[in-house]
């Protein structure tokens, strides 16, 4: 095991190993506050679910803004001077959002860390393109998705005990790490954006945002894109919804909540490559219905069951269905996107987890706060049985174009 280890340690650059700790370091703070956000706000402000549906809608809004501009600004001015620009101002935001104590300031909050905080995304995922060949590329975005898996291992659970003695504490944390890592980057990771010729004429921001007109032309790609919509509208409640629905339903503690979540996360850690060496060898539409499945079965579960151990069975089965659709996904974006786009194929497949987390924890409360609550979940496992059919339907017309690439299967970094 040490021998292959090493052997894998030897096949990537010293400061992608150096990126591979600095993201190790981030997603903990990550980690530790995003599960709890939700519980919250709610309890912060003393509002239900709808409220912080709202929230949760107006930082995916101004999020996928910044990350539109982000990508533009990235490829203007560098990797490094934007990475170092997220993570402090995500270091601020962090500890302004632990002490602000009105929800309207709150709202305006949002709209800027939103902004600001999203808008180096598109570097970090550039930083790792430019420094590793092609071959080596989807190896090494696994890599990263096993880290920030790890991280899923140990920061939910040690922010389930912060948060039952004070939230401001999960903040503090959150912004200390964003600090540390940004001066790794500073110190050890260099500017890794490649030199324009000086024969090839700069493209402006604007001309480059304008070629998504080209992407949401491409009918089949929408297609797939706003199919894996509804999908994600039901997995996202697993990182929002769920913990406030297993404390007012179920009275589980935050700390319960957070060791179901180091479940999914230690699942993935052992099981990700084991799985996806199993699926990729088969047409991926059917994987995507087949792990979407899974959802529907996992999700409906908690509207029937009570107990920790069946909420774990139920997260299990999840876990499965993720395992399978994640990397699949990512690999059927690669295969539909011609090379000379994929950067902003890649980004416009960004709505589909973008606009469900904008959509889903208002849609989540509305029913939470008016209605059963178990309806949020009976009417998930509806949305993903129409999923299933959405992505068997696109099985049988994609033809040659949807036929699976096993040489360029991708990871796609994810909450879990």
């Amino acid at each position: 095991m040490f021998t292959k280890v090493r052997k894998t340690y030897k096949e990537f650059p010293v400061t992608f190993w150096v990126l591979v700790a600095a993201t190790f370091i981030d997603r903990l703070g990550g980690t530790v506050i995003f599960p709890f956000f939700a519980l919250y706000i709610t309890q912060r402000f003393n509002v239900g679910m709808t409220q912080a549906g709202v929230l949760f809608g107006i930082f995916s809004i101004s999020g996928l803004v910044g990350s539109m501009v982000g990508g533009a600004l990235t490829d203007k001015l560098g990797r490094r001077g934007m990475v170092l620009f997220g993570l402090v101002f995500s270091a601020l935001s962090s500890v302004s959002m632990g002490l602000v104590d009105q929800l309207t300031v709150f709202y305006l909050l949002a709209v800027v860390v939103g902004l600001l905080s999203n808008v180096a995304g598109p570097a970090r995922q550039a930083v790792v393109a430019d420094l590793l060949p092609e071959e080596k590329r989807a190896e090494g975005f696994g890599v990263l998705r096993v880290v920030g898996n790890l991280a899923w291992m140990v920061g939910p659970t040690v922010g389930g005990l912060l948060a039952s003695r004070s939230y401001l504490l999960l903040f503090v944390i959150d912004a200390v790490t964003s600090l540390i890592t940004a001066a790794i980057v500073y110190r050890l990771v260099p500017e890794t954006k490649p030199e324009t010729p000086e024969d090839q004429p700069s493209q402006t921001i604007v001309e480059t945002l304008a070629g998504y007109r080209l992407v949401a032309a491409d009918k089949m790609y929408v297609a797939f894109v706003i199919t894996s919509m509804l999908m994600t509208l039901v997995y996202w409640q697993m990182y929002n919804t769920l913990s406030v629905y297993l404390r007012d339903v179920h009275g589980l503690s935050t700390q319960a909540y957070g060791s179901i979540l180091s479940i999914d996360a230690g699942m993935v850690v052992l099981l990700q490559f084991w799985v996806t060496r199993r699926v990729k060898r088969f047409a991926p539409m059917l994987m995507m219905a087949l792990g979407t499945g899974l959802y529907m079965v996992g999700f409906t579960m908690f509207g029937f069951v009570s107990g920790y151990a069946l909420f774990v069975a139920a997260i299990g089965v999840i876990t499965f269905g993720e395992m399978i659709v994640m990397p699949v996904g990512q690999a059927l974006v690669a295969r539909l996107a011609p090379e000379d786009m994929r950067g902003r194929y890649m980004a416009f497949f960004g709505l589909s987890w973008t606009i469900p987390q904008i959509i889903g924890p208002w849609a989540a409360g509305l029913i939470m706060d008016n209605y059963d609550p178990n309806w949020v979940w009976y009417a998930g496992g509806i949305i993903c049985a129409i999923t299933v059919v959405g992505f068997y339907a696109l099985h049988l017309v994609g033809s040659e174009r949807l036929a699976p690439e096993t040489d360029t299967l991708e990871l796609r970094e994810s909450p879990a």
